[in-house]
């Protein structure tokens, strides 16, 4: 898998490039996200802010599924980003699903 530098907020947008805006992203997650900040949530249809990993924590706005496979969303954040970035895709759930079968996964934290 692919990594790049995302900008947490899009130079597009004013985000500058820093450390504090700068984030290390799978390319596939970044292209899905390209130069936005926010999506609509699917369950509430209102504007969310996308999940930002240097001032959010991952347990408030996610959990994983019973299997460990899938990332659920579980505030509107967590709702928009997972649509949005498509982070149940095929690749990574079949990527997950071998984790647990061998222990690594899913993390404890």
């Amino acid at each position: 898998m692919t990594m790049t530098i995302d900008h947490l907020i899009p130079e597009s947008l004013g985000g500058p490039t820093a450390e504090a805006n700068l984030w290390l992203a799978c390319s596939g997650c970044n292209g899905r996200k390209g130069n936005r900040i926010s999506a609509r949530d699917p369950q509430t249809g209102e504007e969310a802010p996308f999940f930002n990993p240097r001032e959010q924590a991952w347990n408030e706005h996610f959990a994983w599924s019973d299997a460990g496979t899938h990332i659920l969303g579980i505030t509107p954040t967590g709702r928009v980003t997972v649509k949005a970035l498509q982070l149940n895709r095929k690749a990574l759930v079949e990527g997950r699903r071998s984790w647990v079968k061998v222990g690594w996964h899913p993390p404890r934290d």
